[in-house]
């Protein structure tokens, strides 16, 4: 009996989608469209607002403008591609624009969760050391550690991507997915991909629990740090700064996981595809939205365009 069939660049992966329902796929596509509108909007209105706003120009600031960049990536890579099959009602991909939008999904969200780690580090310098804050947290140091953020990210895609794709693959080229995500497009590989699926894993943990760490570590000193001074206003300032990344935070590491570490230990595959909707869909919107609802300098800062606007409105 010869070896399985494999098939090269040039055939497609099918996606199954979310839907088969011709009105379930028109109705998805509004909804989508509509979510992938206000996520760009969003996220480009915070980095809007920090850069002509000069009470914004802080590092806690600049790192939301970095994520927000992230966000806006993201949706970029995924949602067009999953507008255009609910329109056409039908999805595939090559093999290599599969590996494409892998690698820079896979990217930008390593990214992201760097950047929440960094963040969580920059609010334990604010808090616990403001005397040396300034200095820690100088221009050039904002930009090294954004730098290495989306460096990181892209590194540990290759690797992972480079990977899953040094693998021949086997008809049916059927993905039950939306997007090509990794985990899912390794299970239609035909020899042992044992090997690739641990070292997968070792790298998105380290990615997934170092910063993790780093934001426990940091939150951890920031209210010892509190609890210690006994300040009420202090505990109150504390919260209302860090609360919103904390809620990010907390979102971004139930769907990751869930995704990318709950499969090694029994989870149920089908169960991927409901996760990824959340995360690749939802998630970029709430990022704005979190870190927004009660912050006060957005706040000012939006009253202060929307005044300048109606001025030369009557004008």
């Amino acid at each position: 009996m010869g070896p399985p069939d494999t098939f090269n660049a040039s055939t497609e992966f099918i996606l199954v989608g979310l839907s088969n329902d011709r009105k379930t796929q028109i109705l998805l596509f509004v909804v989508i469209l509509l979510i992938y509108i206000f996520t760009l909007v969003g996220n480009a209105g915070i980095i809007m607002l920090v850069r002509t706003d000069s009470h914004l120009h802080t590092p806690m600031y600049f790192f939301l403008t970095q994520l927000s960049s992230v966000e806006i990536c993201y949706v970029n890579t995924t949602i067009p591609q999953i507008l255009a099959h609910l329109l056409a009602g039908h999805a595939g991909l090559s093999l290599i624009c599969c590996a494409l939008q892998m690698y820079t999904a896979l990217a930008l969200a390593a990214a992201e969760v760097l950047l929440l780690g960094v963040m969580a580090y920059d609010r334990y310098l604010a808090i616990c050391h403001p005397l040396i804050y300034a200095t820690a947290m100088g221009s050039q140091h904002q930009f090294q550690l954004a730098l290495a953020c989306w460096i990181g990210g892209f590194g540990v895609a290759m690797v992972c991507v480079s990977l899953t794709f040094s693998h021949p693959f086997c008809g049916p080229c059927c993905i039950n997915h939306f997007i090509c995500e990794m985990p899912v497009v390794l299970r239609l590989a035909c020899d042992d991909t044992r090997i690739t699926e641990i070292i997968i894993f070792v790298f998105a943990a380290i990615v997934l629990f170092c910063p993790l760490s780093a934001t426990l570590t940091s939150y951890g000193l920031i209210l010892f740090s509190l609890f210690q001074m006994r300040s009420a206003s202090g505990l109150r300032k504390a919260f209302s700064t860090c609360g919103s990344h904390l809620a990010v935070v907390i979102i971004f590491y139930v769907t990751a996981i869930f995704v990318y570490i709950a499969p090694r230990i029994g989870a149920s595959p089908g169960n991927d595809k409901q996760a990824a909707v959340f995360y690749v869909v939802v998630t970029p919107l709430l990022n704005p939205i979190i870190y927004t609802l009660r912050n006060k300098d957005i706040h000012a800062a939006m009253a202060k365009v929307l005044r300048k606007w109606g001025f030369e409105q009557k004008r």
